[in-house]
């Protein structure tokens, strides 16, 4: 029994993945360390910064610098503002949704509310916005989601998580929740996303933000816009 979606926010609620790669990448390069695209999606994807950082300290030894975060923010807020979308479908499908539904991210809560006011889509889910940094370990571990469970007032087992990373669709499974992965995102391909996400057997694959309540053979309904 689904009780609880929670959605993952970065390729799944907004087609931001692109843009946060394409400024991670030229951070990563004004710190002289060489990293290609298909090696940050590889290493770095639904990953927080805290753990990219720990990362680069490990593979590099150079963690992201106090400098590089703050032009990553700046950098990365403007292209925002700028080329941010929605994924298709949203925030027009939430009102078909039945039952309570959060975001749970491991960006930045900053990050995450931009991203979603952006869209359009940040009055759907208000107050329930939960972000990696509210927990001690991000994916994939399950810290977060079973942080977002606990705040909803539901059981691990009665969620569906709606993601579209290796490293989400692997805390899903930790936290003992059903997994959606979400594979519809501009990222999908040059990330050859694909067959990382069928290697990890989710519940479900899908591509298409429309068809998600039909999926859940739940009963249709029609919210009005908040």
């Amino acid at each position: 029994m689904i009780d609880l979606i929670i959605f993952d926010c970065d390729g799944v609620l907004v087609d931001s993945e692109p843009l946060a790669m394409r400024i991670l990448v030229a951070a990563i390069a004004a710190q002289g360390i060489t990293i290609t695209l298909e090696a940050a999606y590889r290493d770095f994807l639904g990953r927080s910064l805290a753990a990219i950082s720990s990362s680069l300290l490990d593979a590099h030894g150079a963690p992201l610098g106090p400098a590089a975060l703050a032009s990553m923010r700046g950098d990365l807020y403007a292209l925002y503002r700028q080329e941010l979308r929605p994924s298709p479908g949203l925030p027009e499908m939430l009102g078909r949704l039945n039952v309570p539904f959060c975001v749970a991210s491991s960006s930045e809560l900053e990050r995450i509310r931009l991203s979603l006011a952006l869209t359009g889509q940040l009055p759907w889910f208000e107050p329930h916005v939960f972000s990696a940094s509210m927990v001690e370990n991000g994916k994939p571990a399950p810290d977060l989601f079973l942080h977002a469970a606990r705040q909803m007032d539901v059981q691990p087992a009665n969620c569906l998580v709606i993601e579209d990373s290796p490293a989400g669709i692997a805390a899903a499974r930790a936290a003992g929740m059903a997994v959606f992965a979400y594979t519809g995102g501009s990222h999908v391909a040059p990330a050859r996303l694909q067959a990382a996400v069928a290697a990890l057997h989710p519940d479900m694959i899908f591509n298409d933000m429309h068809t998600l309540p039909d999926r859940l053979n739940l009963p249709r309904t029609n919210k009005k816009a908040p």
